[in-house]
């Protein structure tokens, strides 16, 4: 029987989850003087501590590979 609860015993990192997926629709919508505001906020030194903290949980979860955190990091600039 099918149960709706049950968890996935070999899950697909590259899948994101529901929230993601609509944050995602959601940055896609939005104006890209908008959207590049945002990114801007987002990338000052005060949050670097906090994108760490969730890439750290990402790469726990298996979200994300050495690999992909070394090249995110280089990207962001950290």
């Amino acid at each position: 029987m099918w149960n709706p609860f049950k968890k996935n015993k070999n899950p697909n990192p590259n899948q994101t989850g529901m929230l993601q997926a609509l944050a995602m629709k959601k940055m896609m919508k939005m104006d890209p003087k908008e959207r590049e505001k945002l990114t801007q906020d987002m990338m000052k030194p005060e949050n670097h501590g906090k994108i760490l903290k969730a890439m750290d949980m990402m790469k726990k979860t298996g979200m994300l590979s050495d690999e992909q955190m070394e090249e995110a990091k280089r990207k962001i600039g950290m």
